[in-house]
């Protein structure tokens, strides 16, 4: 159950009211949802008004480089089978996006609340969750977020003496080695399709080794946990053996591993995996990802790719040759402005797409496509873009400005 549930003091009440206020100008002023600057404002009257908003919740976060909204949201639609959910569906994972969304669940049972990385300490010191689902680490905005073994570290520190349960990757060796110092973990065969930032033991620097599905550490004896949970074809297997179907609208197999750590999160909290598979079922899409859209008479589908690891399960989504893609990168504020990432993604693995190249760092990812013998069009925008791609569904790709750009173009 959740715990206090004493009123908002005089202060905190207009820290709300304020922050909603701001948050209402900007939706105005055309400047998007507003809950990032209404949170600032509401932090600034009460900083302590995030513990403050989720005191009566039983919150769950979510952190990883990739899948964390579509987990959140996947989270959030499990729970509701036994109460009222408030989070953060739109993504603001920051302090003040996530005070301005709990802000809004003075009546709600649960809080499901998706972390930027860097910040997940700090707020499950500040709202005491009681579970943290923890899904993978790899390399994203270096220019930002630093090195995944130092991200890691920060995690690791920040979890030592954590009451709540943490629902963690046993494939991911960082995330294993972060999660081990809570003393309460639940562990998630989920995969693990991109390795490129786990070669090394984050315990002590060894090679690590990889035989199959397993992986270890030779010199220090770090090794993979046995899992509780796990992910087996169209499956969720349980603690004790059973096989739940999975039947997500969601494409790909990432997804079916959201689907398998959410669902060891919503039995921490009571929901069964066949109700909490049912229910997460009728998610067609998270924040327009995945959408397939109509636009100049064409079919689009709009995926989100952000970093390597992301844009490596991607392409596994996308049909095959002579599928027509729409790739955009941008390199603005909530991008990464350091496009050197671009050069650890497999781009033959196009190879056959017609390709049609947007977005503001396009002459960027034009070189890396000529280098990986890739055959590509560069565009002047997605009207172009659009225009040039021969017949069929396009599969658009893109990473975060850059999707949203396209998104406010294609009109959804």
């Amino acid at each position: 159950m959740a715990g206090n549930t004493e009123p908002l003091s005089p202060r905190s009440r207009l820290a709300v009211t304020a922050g909603r206020a701001a948050a209402a100008v900007s939706r105005a002023a055309g400047r998007g949802s507003g809950s990032v600057i209404g949170g600032k404002v509401a932090l600034r009257l009460d900083p302590d008004l995030l513990a403050r908003v989720a005191q009566h919740l039983d919150v769950v976060l979510v952190s990883a480089t990739n899948g964390k909204t579509t987990t959140t949201r996947l989270i959030a639609e499990a729970l509701r089978a036994n109460g009222g959910v408030v989070s953060n569906a739109l993504g603001a994972n920051m302090p003040a996006g996530i005070t301005s969304a709990l802000a809004g669940g003075a009546e709600e049972q649960y809080g499901v609340i998706e972390v930027d990385e860097k910040y997940l300490s700090g707020v499950a010191r500040d709202v005491t969750p009681k579970a943290i689902a923890l899904l993978n680490l790899s390399r994203d905005q270096l220019d930002r977020a630093g090195e995944t073994r130092m991200l890691a570290e920060r995690w690791r520190e920040g979890l030592q003496g954590q009451k709540a349960v943490i629902i963690a990757n046993a494939d991911d060796p960082l995330v294993v080695w972060a999660a081990s110092s809570s003393p309460n973990v639940v562990w998630v065969a989920a995969g693990q399709e991109w390795k490129d930032d786990a070669w090394s033991c984050p315990s002590c620097g060894g090679v690590m080794q990889r035989p199959d599905d397993d992986w270890f550490c030779a010199e220090c004896g770090f090794r993979r946990p046995t899992p509780s949970w796990a992910l087996s074809g169209d499956h969720v297997l349980d603690p004790h053996g059973s096989a739940w179907p999975i039947s997500l609208q969601l494409p790909g197999r990432a997804n079916k591993a959201n689907a398998t750590t959410s669902a060891a999160v919503a039995a921490a909290f009571g929901v069964p995996p066949q109700v909490a598979l049912e229910r997460m079922g009728s998610v067609t899409a998270v924040a327009g990802r995945y959408d397939v859209v109509q636009y100049a008479g064409r079919d689009i589908r709009l995926l989100l790719a952000k970093n390597p690891a992301g844009w490596l399960e991607t392409f596994s989504l996308i049909d095959a040759p002579p599928a027509p893609v729409l790739l955009s990168v941008n390199a603005r504020g909530a991008d990464g402005t350091d496009t050197s990432w671009l050069w650890d993604v497999d781009y033959s693995r196009l190879a056959g797409h017609p390709i049609c190249v947007i977005g503001d760092r396009k002459l960027d990812l034009a070189v890396r496509l000529e280098v990986a013998g890739v055959d590509f069009q560069v565009c002047n925008d997605a009207d172009d873009a659009v225009r040039r791609c021969p017949p069929g569904r396009i599969e658009a790709i893109a990473n975060y400005t850059a999707f949203q750009d396209l998104r406010r173009v294609v009109g959804n």
